[in-house]
């Protein structure tokens, strides 16, 4: 199997995916998506395998979508449907959906799934290294959904079954970043290391899974994960797809998108996360009718 944006090797009873776009900081490209649950099939298909390990090339895990090119493109963002077209939400939905099942592949893979991460794990990287079991990351390293504050919301929803309702909110009510010590100090992630022991780390880790046998990993995955489901992971996972398109298209949505045209998306961002307000003059009173 040839892959164009990640890399798939395997040791032993360890496979390691690592995301291959280092010049990006790994930002997912199309068929990035497509190639991790690719790459996790392979794992699961392969009965040498019992662990997978997760992880980016370079100095960076993933630095989320890549969107500079997208968001300066003059005109508005038509969706999945092609240019000269009106949105069409079920259009973006089943487009965007796509990659929530792709990465969400790491969850419900039968062989457990660690996210090594360092540098960065931002917007849809973050989305990525939360579908994983567990997270282990530098313990300077950041994470977090600043999209979550204009034109965004996280499609794999993981944030809140990981922190529970107001630890999710103290997040994405803020798009606010954190360092690996935070996150696992809220419990987000597993643990959080200097850079020097994050591979010994998550090797250790990975070595005393692959002694168990293949059947008891599966059947303990299964068990976990189906009390999520019945928590309404997938359902939550719908409404969350669907917002992230919704908030491409809000009135805010569309100033960001011009404001990046105007001044380039890293400036835009830079703006968006600064603290003041957003699309100052074009908000609205919400709940007047």
């Amino acid at each position: 199997m040839s892959f164009q944006t990640i890399t798939y090797e395997t040791v032993g009873r360890i496979a390691t995916i690592t995301l291959n776009r280092p010049e990006r900081l790994n930002a997912i490209a199309s068929g990035m998506p497509r190639e991790i649950r690719e790459a996790v099939e392979k794992a699961n298909q392969d009965n040498e395998i019992h662990v997978i390990i997760l992880t980016g090339a370079g100095r960076s895990f993933c630095a989320g979508y890549d969107l500079i090119d997208f968001a300066e493109k003059p005109g508005t963002n038509e969706g999945a449907q092609g240019a000269g077209q009106p949105w069409d939400p079920m259009a973006d939905f089943n487009m965007m959906f796509q990659n929530t099942q792709d990465f969400t592949a790491l969850w419900r893979s039968y062989k457990p799934t660690i996210a090594k991460v360092r540098g960065h794990a931002v917007a849809g990287g973050s989305d990525i290294a939360l579908s994983c079991d567990m997270v282990i990351m530098e313990d300077t390293a950041k994470i977090g959904y600043p999209p979550a504050r204009v034109w965004g919301c996280p499609t794999t929803a993981m944030w809140v079954y990981r922190l529970g309702a107001e630890k999710a909110k103290r997040m994405l009510l803020t798009g606010d970043l954190i360092t690996g010590t935070e996150a696992k100090e809220m419990g987000l992630v597993l643990d959080a290391v200097p850079a020097d022991q994050l591979d010994k780390r998550v090797q250790e880790l990975a070595e005393r899974m692959q002694g168990v046998p293949r059947n008891q990993l599966m059947m303990q995955k299964l068990m976990i994960n189906q009390a999520y489901e019945a928590m309404g992971l997938t359902q939550t996972q719908m409404f969350a797809t669907i917002f992230d398109g919704i908030t491409r298209h809000s009135p805010e949505g569309v100033w960001f998108k011009q404001r990046a045209e105007d001044v380039g998306f890293k400036q835009a961002v830079k703006e968006r996360d600064s603290g003041d307000p957003i699309a100052p003059g074009v908000s609205r009173d919400f709940f007047s009718f």
